[in-house]
C-alpha cells in the first residue's frame, strides 16, 4: 500500500504478521497497516532513517561505553603503538603533543590561599620558598621513581605519552625508604596492558577492564598483572590487587589517567583511534609511491646479440657485470646491463613517477587527520608556507588545545601527587602546615599550586611582545600571565633577578630598561653626586624588598 503526504510517497508492504492478522481480523489488520505507514513517515531526521538506500546498511551497535570499548581496546592499543613506532605522521603527532604540553617539564610554583591561612606576605613567601625547596629535593633526582629511571619531569612526560599512545596510564603510589631523601613516596608507572580482571574473570557490572567498582561506579580496587602479558619471559597469571584509596589517609593509591568520553567508561581510548585506518592506508600509499619512484629511477640496458651469449666486457662499469637473461635473479639495478638471448626482446614499463597528484592528495588526508587530533595542519606537519597571520592563527588554535591538555595532566596527575607528597612532608615535620591533617578547607589552602610549562612560542617576537605590553597596560592581563604564556617562566622568580640587575646597572652608572622597553633616564646615576650620597642610594637600593619589588624598606 502507498501513502502520499505532500510530495513524499511512502510504500509499506505486508509482511507475514500482517497477513496472519488480516486472516483472523481484517479490521485490526487495516489498523495495523495504517499505523505502520504513519510510523514510516513520522521520522524528523533523515540520519535516523532505516529505509533510505544510502543508510539502510548502516546499523551501528548501541552498547554501553564498556561494551563498545573493552573488546576492541587491546587491538586499538597495539595498533596505536605500532603506528607510533613505524609511521612518521603518527610519531610526529604524539611527539608534538608531548613537546608542547610537557616539554622540559612542569615546574611547581606553590600558591597559598593567604586569606584563609591568615598569613602576611612575608610569611607566605617564606613558606612557599621552603615548600618549593622540599619539592625539588623530592623530584630532581631519580629517587621519586620506583624504578630509579626518571626524575619528576621524565615521569610526567612518560605518563602523558602513555595516556596519548594507549589512551590511559597508571601511576601507583608506593612507599619505600632508600637513599638520602627523607621521603618514602615512590611513583610506579604501569602500562595499561597489565590492567586486567584477576584470574581472567569475565566482566561484570562491578568488575570490568581490571577495575572493581562500587554500586556508584567509583573504583575501589585495581587488578594489576605482575608482569606484562607480552613479556618475553612468558605470560604471568599472577595479579596484585591494589586498593584505589588508602584506608587511613583517604589518599589515592592509584592514579588512572584517561579521558572518559561517555558516562560509565572504565578505560581510556588511544588518541589515534579515530585515525588508525587513514594513517595506515596513507603509510601504505606512501611506501608504494616511494617504491614506484625508486623503480622509475632504475635504468637497465639490455643488449641483444645474434649469438645469444649476451656476454659483456668485464671492464665496463656496470652494476651487474656479465648479466644474462638466463640469470636466476630478476632485479633492476642502477645503471645495470643485461644481455638478451636471440629472439628475446624487452618492453619498458613506465610507472610515470613521481606522481604529481601525490602531494595534493596526501595534504587533503592530513588535514582530516589533523582535525581529529586537534592539531592544525601546519602544526601537524611542521610546515608554514602561508602568511604570518595564517601561521599565527594555526599556532593560537593549537595553543588552546595544548593549554587544555596541560590543565588535564596537572589536575589528574601533578596535583594529586603533590597532595600525597605534601601529606608525608607535613606528617614527618619537613613542612609546617597547621591544620593540614585535620581541616579540609585549610588543606586546600595549603595545596594551591601553579604548574609552569613551556611557552607557546612566538612567530614575530616584536609584535607578540608589543601586544603583551598593551594587555598589561590595559589591565586585561598581568606580568605573571604574559610571562608564562610567552616564555613559560615564572615572573615572581624573574622579578628578584630583575631588581638585582636594575640596582647593579644603576650603581654602575648605566641606564636600565624599564618594563615598557623605554629608556629610564630618571634612574641614571648623576656623576655630580657626592660619594656619601652614592653610598646612601646604594644602601637604599639594597634595602628594597625583592619579593614584591615595591622599593620600600621592611618595617
Amino acid at each position: 500500500m502507498k501513502l502520499k503526504v505532500g510530495r513524499k510517497e511512502v510504500e509499506v508492504k505486508e509482511n507475514v504478521v500482517d497477513r496472519v492478522v488480516n486472516f483472523f481480523s481484517p479490521v485490526k489488520g487495516q489498523k495495523r497497516l495504517r499505523a505502520r505507514m504513519m510510523s514510516a513517515i513520522s521520522g524528523a531526521y533523515t540520519g535516523g532513517s532505516k529505509r533510505r538506500r544510502s543508510l539502510s546498511e548502516w546499523k551501528p551497535g548501541g552498547g554501553s561505553a564498556d561494551a563498545d570499548l573493552l573488546p576492541d581496546l587491546p587491538t586499538l592499543a597495539e595498533r596505536s603503538r605500532d603506528l607510533i613506532r613505524n609511521n612518521p605522521l603518527a610519531a610526529g603527532a604524539i611527539n608534538t603533543k608531548v613537546t608542547n604540553v610537557i616539554g622540559t617539564g612542569l615546574k611547581l610554583t606553590p600558591s597559598l590561599d593567604r586569606d584563609v591561612l591568615n598569613l602576611t606576605e612575608k610569611q607566605a613567601d617564606a613558606w612557599e620558598a621552603n615548600t618549593e625547596r622540599e619539592w625539588r629535593l623530592f623530584t630532581e633526582t631519580k629517587e621519586c621513581d620506583l624504578a630509579r629511571g626518571l626524575n619528576w619531569d621524565g615521569l610526567t612526560g612518560l605518563a602523558y605519552r602513555q595516556a596519548k599512545e594507549n589512551g590511559e596510564a597508571l601511576a601507583i603510589m608506593r612507599r619505600i625508604k632508600r637513599g638520602f631523601t627523607p621521603y618514602t613516596l615512590r611513583i610506579q608507572l604501569v602500562e595499561a596492558d597489565r590492567l586486567a580482571n584477576a584470574d581472567t574473570q569475565p566482566d561484570t557490572k562491578c568488575l570490568a577492564g581490571g577495575i572493581r567498582k562500587d554500586e556508584n561506579g567509583a573504583p575501589i580496587e585495581y587488578h594489576i598483572l605482575k608482569q606484562h602479558p607480552g613479556s618475553k619471559f612468558g605470560y604471568s597469571r599472577e595479579w596484585t590487587k591494589v586498593p584505589a584509596y588508602g584506608a587511613k589517609t583517604g589518599l589515592a593509591n592509584v592514579l588512572h589517567l584517561y579521558k572518559p568520553l561517555r558516562p560509565g567508561q572504565s578505560r581510556g581510548i588511544p588518541d589515534l583511534a579515530p585515525v588508525i585506518e587513514p594513517l595506515k592506508q596513507l603509510g601504505r600509499y606512501t611506501e608504494a609511491e616511494l617504491m614506484a619512484a625508486v623503480v622509475a629511477g632504475m635504468f637497465t640496458v639490455f643488449i641483444k646479440t645474434d649469438s645469444g651469449e649476451g656476454e659483456l666486457n668485464p671492464f665496463e662499469p656496470t652494476t651487474e657485470s656479465g648479466g644474462k637473461s638466463s640469470d636466476d635473479d630478476y632485479n633492476l639495478g642502477n645503471g645495470a646491463i643485461v644481455g638478451l638471448a636471440q629472439g628475446e626482446n624487452i618492453e619498458t614499463a613506465d610507472p610515470k613517477r613521481p606522481n604529481t597528484a601525490f602531494d595534493p592528495f596526501t595534504m587533503a588526508i592530513l588535514r582530516q587527520i589533523g582535525t581529529a587530533l586537534e592539531l592544525p595542519f601546519e602544526i601537524l606537519i611542521k610546515h608554514f608556507t602561508k602568511s604570518y597571520s595564517a601561521a599565527r592563527a594555526a599556532l593560537l588554535e593549537a595553543w588552546k588545545y595544548f593549554k587544555s591538555e596541560r590543565k588535564w595532566i596537572t589536575d589528574y596527575f601533578c596535583n594529586p601527587v603533590y597532595e600525597i607528597w605534601m601529606y608525608e612532608a607535613v606528617a614527618i615535620g619537613r613542612i609546617a602546615a597547621p591544620g593540614f591533617l585535620t581541616d579540609p578547607v585549610i588543606r586546600r589552602a595549603y595545596l594551591g599550586a601553579e604548574w609552569i610549562g613551556p611557552g607557546k612560542g612566538m612567530i614575530d617576537e616584536k609584535k607578540e611582545i608589543e601586544a603583551a605590553e598593551k594587555k598589561v597596560e590595559m589591565g586585561v592581563s598581568t606580568l605573571k600571565e604574559v610571562t608564562a604564556e610567552l616564555v613559560g617562566g615564572d615572573w615572581e622568580k624573574k622579578h628578584p633577578q630583575s631588581v638585582k640587575e636594575h640596582n647593579k646597572r644603576k650603581k654602575d652608572g648605566l641606564t636600565p630598561s624599564t618594563s615598557s622597553g623605554q629608556a629610564a633616564a630618571a634612574v641614571s646615576v648623576d656623576p655630580e653626586l657626592s660619594e656619601k650620597e652614592k653610598e646612601k642610594e646604594e644602601e637604599a637600593g639594597d634595602d628594597e624588598d625583592p619579593s614584591t619589588g615595591s622599593g620600600q624598606q621592611e618595617d
